[in-house]
């Protein structure tokens, strides 16, 4: 077996665990407000919310074919398959790091920021495709604030619609809702960030000349969306916990209010084929929705250490893919 085929199957097979990390880390985030106001038992919830994410996954393709060409050239980048396996090995152990702590930080940050990272020690800054990467980047950074509006809107709405109504019995009623809600924040969680270990697969693919276009293949996307629902199944009680409850005291209206203002900012995303971080944009509409009830209901210094995390995914990510790409070049 050469070197460039064992390399690629190293990627296939980190992409696959990166797949299956994101569905654990993730998922939480997708049920968190269902389970909180216990509209759903955490079992129950984790199992329909693994469902849904591979049903998703399945669905789409865009958001793959932009992770695959617009960060960087895969046709013309050298040793491919060692910057994508560098830039797979420093995803994942952020994700692994910041699960264990119970910080519900970005993957989709940690993937970009490690696949630029590590594309530039191979090559450079020329590297990078800049108009790709900065609609990228884009995205990433305009979605919390649009999911933070967003969720202030929703939830003025609920409020104006439920004004003469029985709190009490309104929040019964709507936890059945919330079961709709939490599944179709689940599938839209699969339309989006299942498709990023899609791409990446995709770059590895055809870096290493086993592939000649961007499309992607169907065995890629039964593998991420398998990944990813399997995943789903182990689920992230820690982060739970932590979106669930800690950013606010989340009722039913409340958490039906941050689910669907957060789906239709996922799925608009996916749409537009653009990757967006679903942890950012779940958590912004929590906090919006806080924000629409009373501001001073939401914890806001645990909005600011899941924001400071946020901020420093990126370069982290990127320098530890660059120290693991110098690495990986040594021994390759």
């Amino acid at each position: 077996m050469n070197t460039v085929l064992f390399l690629t199957i190293l990627v296939v097979a980190c992409a696959l665990i990166f797949d299956f990390i994101n569905g654990f880390h993730d998922t939480a985030n997708a049920i968190a407000t269902s389970v909180s106001t216990r509209a759903l038992k955490p079992r129950t919830a984790i199992m329909m919310a693994a469902i849904m994410n591979f049903v998703g996954a399945l669905t789409f393709t865009g958001v793959a074919q932009t992770i695959s060409k617009d960060i960087v050239d895969p046709f013309t980048l050298e040793n491919g398959s060692l910057v994508i396996l560098a830039a797979l090995i420093s995803a994942i152990a952020w994700n692994l790091i910041t699960w264990y702590y119970g910080i519900p930080s970005s993957s989709s940050h940690a993937l970009i920021g490690s696949i630029a990272g590590a594309a530039i020690a191979a090559a450079g800054f020329g590297i990078l495709n800049y108009q790709g990467f900065i609609k990228i980047m884009e995205a990433l950074i305009f979605s919390p604030f649009i999911a933070l509006f967003g969720g202030f809107i929703m939830m003025t709405i609920f409020r104006v619609v439920l004004k003469n109504r029985n709190l009490f019995k309104a929040n019964q009623r709507i936890r059945y809702m919330q079961i709709g809600t939490a599944a179709l924040q689940s599938f839209t969680h699969g339309t989006n960030d299942a498709q990023k270990a899609m791409g990446i697969i995709t770059m590895a693919l055809i870096a290493a000349n086993l592939q000649t276009g961007d499309d992607i293949q169907l065995w890629v996307r039964i593998a991420a969306a398998t990944a990813m629902g399997l995943g789903t199944s182990i689920g992230g009680y820690k982060i739970i916990k932590t979106v669930g409850g800690k950013i606010m005291k989340i009722r039913p209206v409340n958490g039906a209010a941050a689910d669907l203002n957060s789906a239709i900012i996922i799925f608009g995303a996916t749409l537009l084929h653009l990757p967006v971080s679903t942890t950012h944009v779940i958590s912004s509409s929590i906090m919006g929705v806080g924000a629409a009830q009373r501001v001073r209901d939401v914890n806001w210094g645990i909005a600011q250490r899941i924001v400071m995390t946020w901020i420093i995914t990126l370069p982290i990510s990127a320098l530890f893919a660059a120290l693991v790409y110098y690495i990986l070049s040594l021994i390759f």
